[in-house]
């Protein structure tokens, strides 16, 4: 087992840490730790890196981004909070260990029985409530193909700004519970960032050039974003594999104990609008997902079918995160299920409400 973990807060990089790839980390910090760093411009823009300690663009474009400022003898525009998550599995390149949760399900707001790092991420919002912050961008990688896209939780002119200032492709979602930006969100306009898959060396440049021009905004408008600069998508519901059944990507020469034989095409479906009938694999007559809807309901029955041994869609949808990483499937869940926001977006608030 790991040592309890404990926020550790500093006002300086340590000597040596932008020379460190992300599975060196554990060797400067001690845990999870948030560095305040000065800048031309208060309050501090907070950025969240390796909170599933594989996903390594987030560190890697900042710490490119603050070496290019320390190499030019230039202040950062607007000061900064950076919070170092899961060190511990970024050393074994993994999203978590087996004996941690989810970093990014453990934020206050989360549905999971409390463990020690509940009470490391609730201090991290608790410091940053009380030095003040401009606003949030938490930075993660895709496992499966996916375009880069930014989600946000609140629908307000605000955060939606800061989502297209990076993508004009934006999700707003509210499960699952627990996640970094929907916890800043009560402080800030907040936003996470899907950069692609790890290694992408363009993801990582884009999050870089994301954060340097979000260090150098004054403000964030509260005027509607134009509609020809955003496609907005609402997700309805989360699809996991039920842990009782066995599933496989083979090629359908064989069928696996449990009944689930997903197609090894699934991730060219990502953030495609997908009609009536697509299929996702074969199956047995048992239902073998798990699909919970923004309440947590049982919607199986509303997004699927099995006809002919084949698990199909029963309604238009696009999905998005389809993986065939099968660690992935089972740490967090096969997709997510959207629709497009045109009309019934809600009444977007502005700062008066």
């Amino acid at each position: 087992m790991n040592d309890i973990p404990q926020l550790h807060e500093l006002t300086q990089l340590p000597p040596g840490l932008l020379d460190c790839p992300s599975h060196q980390l554990h060797e400067h910090l001690a845990g999870p730790t948030l560095i305040h760093l000065p800048g031309q411009r208060e309050p501090a823009l907070f950025v969240s890196v390796l909170t599933h300690g594989n996903e390594t663009v987030g560190w890697e474009a900042v710490r490119r981004l603050l070496r290019r400022y320390q190499q030019a003898a230039r202040p950062l525009p607007r000061a900064l909070s950076l919070f170092i998550g899961n060190v511990l599995a970024a050393a074994r390149q993994q999203r978590h260990l087996p004996d941690q949760p989810d970093y990014n399900r453990v934020w206050p707001g989360s549905e999971l029985p409390p463990t020690p790092e509940h009470a490391v991420m609730a201090r991290v919002v608790e410091r940053m409530a009380h030095r003040g912050v401009f606003a949030s961008v938490d930075l993660h990688n895709n496992t499966g193909a996916n375009p880069h896209y930014a989600c946000v939780n609140v629908i307000d002119n605000r955060f939606l700004h800061l989502a297209a200032l990076f993508s004009r492709t934006v999700v707003y979602f509210i499960r699952p519970r627990g996640v970094q930006s929907q916890a800043m969100a009560a402080l800030c306009p907040a936003v996470t960032l899907e950069c692609g898959k790890v290694r992408d060396q363009l993801g990582v440049e884009h999050a870089l050039d994301y954060v340097d021009a979000c260090l150098r905004l004054s403000e964030l408008p509260s005027h509607a974003v134009p509609a020809h600069d955003i496609d907005l998508f609402h997700t309805m519901a989360q699809v996991r594999v039920r842990p009782d059944v066995a599933f496989t990507f083979a090629p359908a020469s064989g069928m696996p104990a449990a009944g689930l034989l997903l197609s090894p095409e699934l991730e060219r479906l990502n953030f495609r609008e997908l009609p009536a009938g697509t299929a996702f694999g074969r199956c047995d007559a048992t239902p073998p997902l798990d699909v919970r809807d923004e309440w947590n309901r049982d919607v199986y029955p509303r997004y699927f079918d099995h006809i002919d041994g084949e698990l199909r869609l029963r309604v238009p949808a696009m999905p998005s995160m389809l993986t065939c990483d099968e660690t992935v499937i089972r740490q967090d869940c096969l997709c997510y299920l959207m629709e497009r926001y045109n009309h019934q977006v809600p009444t977007r608030k502005t700062e008066d409400g």
